[in-house]
């Protein structure tokens, strides 16, 4: 009987004893190179334990991993462009040890990301360089008239790299989608003289919601378009829609802006002219209130304006301008708007935005809104308060028009003496459709 018991408990404590835990695998590597960051991802079959450090003498990064096997290739990764020099690895116990030969100094973090609907289990190491190391080719911008300076509007591509945004049927992703509409309406921006247009990202990298605004803080914007796709779990959701920040984003950012004010390089003042960390309490809540609001009706303004443009050839989700307190929309002196381009989820809508034709429409629509914007409302100093004041003069003798009401597009190609086709060329248009106040390029001949 002794015995027995003497079995049974054994068997008890057999079971009560946790098994060893499996060693995990590291399934695929993947590197996203940014201007000023890269990312290494490691792909795993679940979640481990990690410790990061660095090593001088030669620099490095060291990378220990427990209970982990390499079943992956660290060959092949693209990082000749990098600072790092080659990637070594080791067996470590139960382990894995991972070392990145630097060439560069940067500032190494590391973090754990739970599984999403793309990816499983990841680490993720970032390797940020510092500022001394940051090699980049200095923005001279191209003078107007009289030196007059050029309208700096900052495109935001959303997502990017690691992050691919809203998947939508036959796996389109947003990140790939928002790229090529940033880039081509880049392109129209460049090509508009006056302005001059930055990208927060060129390529398939993140970069951090505050990192997005930073750029626009740092390039002296005078607009901030944050371009995005939509997405709902009923497929049926569908529409377009332009967001700028909500009073209560505004009251929060605010409060955010005053805590900090002391410690922070930020400044106001539309492009960099007034610090907050000189002014007392009473000072600096005002000045950062008129910038703010001062922000706010510009964006409303310019986002209306595009609402309306993408309204003649898209779907609306709804009929005005929306509010929202999103992190990149709270620059508090610079205007800055969200477009959605249409939700990603919806297959007809999905179909759509993945063209190069859609997304031109999309990119031309925002183009007319920006510059209608700055037309009637231009920065001063700018070159384009130059040639307002000169007689709405731009370059090869071309002049602007305000639309006004009863006019047609054919009514002022007569008028001014050109061809209809011309004139529709010149601004872009894809039919004859016009709206009061827009303001059209008239070219000459």
């Amino acid at each position: 009987m002794n015995t027995l018991r003497i079995l049974s408990s054994l068997l008890l404590m057999l079971l009560l004893v946790p098994p060893a835990q499996a060693a995990q695998e590291i399934q695929n590597v993947r590197a996203w190179l940014a201007p000023d960051n890269t990312r290494l991802v490691f792909d795993l079959s679940g979640p481990v334990e990690h410790k990061l450090f660095t090593l001088s003498g030669p620099d490095r990064v060291v990378i220990d991993i427990d209970k982990v096997q390499l079943q992956a290739s660290l060959n092949g990764l693209g990082l000749e462009d990098s600072p790092v020099s080659q990637i070594r690895h080791s067996t470590r116990g139960d382990g894995l040890r991972i070392v990145l030969d630097l060439k560069s100094d940067v500032r190494p973090k590391s973090f754990d990301l739970k599984p999403n609907e793309q990816y499983g289990h990841r680490l993720v190491v970032d390797l940020a360089m510092r500022e001394e190391a940051i090699v980049t080719k200095s923005v001279v911008p191209v003078p107007g008239e009289e030196n007059k300076r050029d309208v700096v509007v900052v495109i935001d591509a959303g997502h990017g790299g690691e992050d691919p945004g809203a998947i939508g049927p036959g796996g389109v992703k947003e990140k790939d989608v928002v790229i090529r509409i940033a880039q081509e309406l880049k392109r129209l921006i460049d090509a508009e003289r006056g302005y001059r247009a930055v990208l927060t990202r060129t390529g398939d990298y993140y970069v951090s919601l505050r990192g997005r605004t930073g750029k626009a803080r740092k390039s002296n914007a005078d607009l901030f378009v944050s371009i995005h796709a939509d997405a709902f779990k009923d497929p049926r959701a569908r529409g377009a829609s332009v967001w700028v920040l909500s009073g209560r984003g505004a009251t929060s950012e605010m409060g955010r802006w005053l805590a900090q004010r002391e410690n922070s390089a930020d400044l106001i003042g539309g492009v960099g002219s007034l610090s907050l960390g000189d002014k007392d309490d009473v000072l600096a809540s005002v000045l950062l209130d008129m910038s703010m609001n001062a922000s706010r009706k510009d964006s409303h303004q310019v986002a209306s304006r595009i609402h309306a443009n993408m309204a003649s050839f898209a779907r609306m989700h709804k009929k005005h301008v929306e509010q929202a307190g999103f992190v990149v929309l709270k620059s508090p002196d610079i205007p800055s708007i969200l477009v959605e381009t249409g939700f990603i989820s919806n297959p007809e809508e999905a179909s759509k935005l993945k063209t190069a034709s859609y997304q031109r429409q999309m990119a031309q629509s925002i183009f007319r809104g920006v510059t209608g914007h700055f037309w009637e409302k231009p920065p001063t100093g700018s070159y384009i308060a130059w040639a307002k004041q000169s007689g709405n003069q731009l370059a090869g003798g071309e002049r602007l028009y305000k639309v006004v009401s009863g006019d047609t597009l054919s009514v002022i190609a007569q008028r001014n003496g050109v061809s209809l086709q011309r004139l529709r060329q010149a601004n872009q248009l894809s039919n004859d459709s016009i709206r009061i106040g827009q303001v059209l390029r008239i070219p000459t001949g």
